[in-house]
């Protein structure tokens, strides 16, 4: 179960870039449907700075569209999504990720590092696992 801070590292290059891509090719990936909306964010947010040309963006997201990532619907995840956002203290749509792999019993995956220090500074443990991107293709 992965999140777009993992996705995006497929087609931008970056600081785990290499982790991402190994963790693609190992396992078999999951996310809700948000994850479009969110990488497609990202990519204009990357041709709004300069930092990539609208071909490359362009590219990019016909590179995501392509990858073998199963997505999942999120209308039923709303009422734990909003849960997890209330007992974290954190946008629902970050949630929406969390709630997706516990409902699918399996570990969630970001690079989101403020993200993570707020689910394992949680006292409470929460319904899924979250793993860094670098453990999480330590074990893959």
């Amino acid at each position: 179960m992965i999140d777009a801070s993992i996705a995006i590292k497929w087609v931008v290059e970056e600081q785990g870039t290499l982790d991402a891509l190994n963790l693609r090719a190992k396992a078999k990936l999951i996310a809700p449907e948000l994850l479009v909306a969110e990488c497609a964010n990202i990519l204009w947010k990357k041709v709004r700075r300069r930092e990539f040309s609208r071909e490359e963006a362009r590219a990019a997201a016909r590179l995501l569209q392509a990858a073998e990532l199963e997505l999942s619907p999120t209308r039923a995840l709303l009422g734990a999504a909003a849960e997890i956002a209330i007992d974290l203290d954190h946008p629902a749509y970050d949630c929406l990720y969390l709630a997706l792999a516990a409902a699918r019993d399996c570990p969630f995956v970001t690079a989101d590092e403020q993200l993570l220090r707020k689910i394992n500074g949680r006292p409470k443990a929460l319904p899924a696992r979250a793993l860094s991107l670098a453990d999480a293709a330590r074990s893959a």
